[in-house]
This record gives C-alpha cells, structure tokens and sequence, in this order.
C-alpha cells in the first residue's frame, strides 16, 4: 500500500509536521521532486511505503492532487483555524455537504476510511494526553477534491501552536501509529447531527468498537438528501454497517432525517442509546 503525506509550504503546522516525521522516522530524500520540492521515503514496514510530499498550494485548494501523485491513502497534513483560538488537535474526513466555497467540489464528499479515521484519532488521544489541547473529530467540511481516500491532521489554531515542536512530533507520532495500526475489527458507521467538533462522535469513536467515516452536522442538515446519505456511504471504502444520529442534535429535521432512512432501508441507532450501552 502506498501513502501519501502532503503538506503546503504556505503552511507553518504542515510543514512542522513533515520537519517532525523526517528527524523521528528517518524519512530519507529519494531523487524525484514534487512541486519543485524535495520528496522522503519512509519503507521500513513490509506492506506499506509512505512518502511526504510538499506542494506550493494551500492545501485545502489542491483540487485533483490525487492525480498527480500516485498513492493509495491521502494524509494532508495541516493547520486548523477557529475563531476562538482554541488550541487543538483535529482529525476529519474531507468533501462539501453543500456549497464549495473552501475547495472542493459542490455537494460532492470525497473518499475516507473510518478505520484510518479512527485509528488516528486514537493515536492522537493517547500522544496529546498531557495537553490541555481539545482533541476532536470534525464533521466532513472543504476541500481538496481527491478521488483517493484522504483525511486531514490539523493542528490548531494559531501560529503560536502551529510552530510548536512538540505540536509537529505528537502528529508525527499520531500519523505514523496509526498507520501500522492493523486493527480493523470494527463496526462501521456514518454520522448525522450534532455539532462541528464531534463530541458525542467522540465519544462512541474511542469509547466503542465502532468506527465513522462522514459525518454531517447539524448545521448541514437541511441541504442533508437522500442521494448525499448515499454518496456518504459510497465514499467510505469500508462496508457502511449502520448511520449513527446525533440525537438531540437532529433538531427540527428528525423525523425528515429518519424517513430517508428508512426509504433507503438503512439501519441506524441513536448516539443517546449507545453512549448508555
């Protein structure tokens, strides 16, 4: 399997965390470029080559990068922005429920894997412990679109953590973990509700052996249809087991949400009920 690590030169987290995979992992330069910049090579596992790739666009507008490069998982390395400033890890699936005003392709979700997403965001609850950062899964938002699974590993959110040392090698460690992480024995499952940052998802994600792939906020569900539900399950490499529900999160489109469903004969549970399992 190859692996694809990306991240943008404009970017001060990606490029710390790339700087932290090739001092810890002995990442080593091979002789092609991408973007005019350097590429490492990690094949110290028999099954998996991994490489870091640099490129000169922001990273959430590298539409089609998955045609230049070939690999078989994306991982894009990068920063996060919120308006508090909260400092924070953050793992999450990419593609637009609706307009694709941060790249990406309108209404289009791109491929992931919920076991990868799962793995990650394990790794990084174990390696970010001793930090008073959040640590959080986020629902599926912007772009690049990518035909290959991908995902994004963020650090947050201002270029105080960003340029954080520490910050670079607990992604690092996170990345690398994760992806010799054979574990696969999981139930798999699409979100529907609650807020952006995930905490009921959270919760189920490392509390439970079930894993999520997309996840669609509450804040999406009025443009939330029938063909996106499917598309969501469609785009998760994994056979889709159940859809999970936010609940409370569900708001005013409950009963829309669950009659889709139901039309589409998909089962699904209630984050409230599993949390009390």
């Amino acid at each position: 399997m190859d692996i694809g690590i990306i991240s943008s030169a404009k970017d001060p987290a990606g490029v710390n965390i790339r700087n932290n995979l090739i001092e810890l992992f002995d990442f080593e330069k091979i002789d092609i470029k991408f973007d005019d910049n350097g590429v490492f090579e990690y094949n110290k596992t028999q099954d998996k080559n991994i490489k870091l790739y640099l490129t000169n666009q922001d990273l959430i507008f590298s539409e089609n990068i998955d045609k230049k490069i070939s690999a078989d998982f994306f991982i894009f390395a990068s920063k996060h922005r919120s308006k508090e400033n909260t400092p924070s890890f953050a793992v999450h699936p990419i593609g637009n429920w609706h307009k694709a005003d941060f790249g990406g392709e309108e209404r289009e979700l791109c491929m992931s894997s919920a076991i990868l997403l799962k793995n990650l965001f394990i790794e990084l609850n174990k390696n970010a412990k001793d930090t008073n950062y959040e640590i959080t899964l986020e629902a599926t938002h912007h772009g690049p679109y990518v035909e290959k699974p991908a995902v994004f590993v963020e650090i947050g959110s201002t270029e105080k953590e960003w340029n954080d040392k520490l910050n670079g090698e607990i992604i690092a460690k996170t990345i690398m973990n994760a992806i010799n992480n054979e574990d696969k024995n999981y139930k798999i499952a699409i979100g529907v509700g609650g807020p952006h940052y995930c905490s009921n998802f959270n919760k189920i994600v490392l509390r439970t052996d079930i894993a999520i792939s997309h996840i669609c906020p509450k804040y999406h569900l009025e443009n939330l249809n029938q063909e996106l539900i499917k598309q969501a399950i469609e785009k998760t490499v994994e056979k889709v087991d159940f859809v999970i529900l936010d609940w409370k999160g569900l708001g005013t489109e409950k009963q829309r949400i669950v009659d889709i469903l139901k039309n589409l004969n998909l089962e699904f549970k209630r984050t409230d009920q599993i949390l009390k399992d």
